[in-house]
C-alpha cells in the first residue's frame, strides 16, 4: 500500500472548497500528520538568531505537543475554541503554496526507513525525547542557545512526517549536543550565582 505523502496531503488543504477553513478541518486533513507539522513549525523559529521570548514560547508549546505524542494521543488536542476558529482559504491556499515545494524536496531525498520509530513504544519515547528538548528551549542561551535545538525539533519533525526513522535518529544525536550545551549554560549560571553568595 503506497505511502501518502505530505506534499498530497498538503495539496488537499488547498482543494477546499469554500471561503474559510477551520482549525479543526485542518487538523482532520493532516490526521496522523499532525502531531508531525507541529513539531516542525515549533522547531523552524530557533533555528535562527532569536531573542526572547521566542524560545520561551515554542518551548512550552512543545512541551504540550510532546506531552501528547508521549500518552500515545493519536491526533493533537485543541481546546474547542481554537478549533472552531477559522482561517480565510486563499491564507492556507498561500501557506501550501510555500509549504509545498520544501516538502518536495525532502521527499526526494527522505523515505519511510528504520521503521523501529514508527511503533507505539518509540511514538512514546520520542514525545519523551521532545519533551527534554522543550525543557532545553526553556533553558537555553538567549539569541543562540536555541539554534541546535531548534534544528534537533526540525529534524525529529520532519523524520515523522516522512517516517524516516534515519532523519529521527540524526535529530535526537543533534538534540543531545544542544541539551549539554543547555546544560553547560545553566551550570554556569549557577556557578556564577554561588560565587558571588
Amino acid at each position: 500500500m503506497p505511502v501518502t505523502r505530505t506534499s498530497d496531503i498538503l495539496r488537499s488543504l488547498a482543494a477546499h472548497r469554500g471561503e474559510r477553513q477551520t482549525v479543526g478541518e485542518i487538523v482532520g486533513v493532516l490526521r496522523d500528520r499532525a502531531f508531525a507539522l507541529l513539531v516542525v513549525l515549533l522547531g523552524l523559529p530557533n533555528c535562527l538568531p532569536m531573542p526572547p521570548p521566542i524560545p520561551l514560547v515554542c518551548g512550552l508549546l512543545l512541551a504540550f505537543v510532546a506531552i501528547q505524542i508521549a500518552a500515545a494521543r493519536a491526533t493533537p488536542w485543541l481546546p474547542r475554541a481554537l478549533l472552531l476558529r477559522s482561517l480565510r482559504q486563499t491564507d492556507v491556499n498561500r501557506a501550501v503554496e510555500r509549504a509545498t515545494p520544501v516538502f518536495l524536496r525532502l521527499e526526494r531525498v527522505s523515505k519511510p526507513r528504520l521503521l523501529v520509530f514508527d511503533t507505539a513504544l518509540a511514538m512514546r519515547m520520542i514525545g519523551v525525547a521532545l519533551l527534554a528538548l522543550a525543557f532545553g528551549l526553556l533553558v537555553a542561551a538567549p539569541i543562540v542557545g536555541q539554534i541546535p535545538l531548534g534544528l534537533a525539533v526540525c529534524l525529529v519533525g520532519l523524520g515523522l512526517v516522512e517516517r524516516d526513522g534515519i532523519a529521527v535518529l540524526a535529530g535526537l544525536l543533534v538534540g543531545a549536543v544542544g541539551l549539554a550545551i543547555s546544560a553547560g549554560f545553566v551550570y554556569a549560571i549557577l556557578l556564577g550565582i554561588l560565587r558571588l553568595t
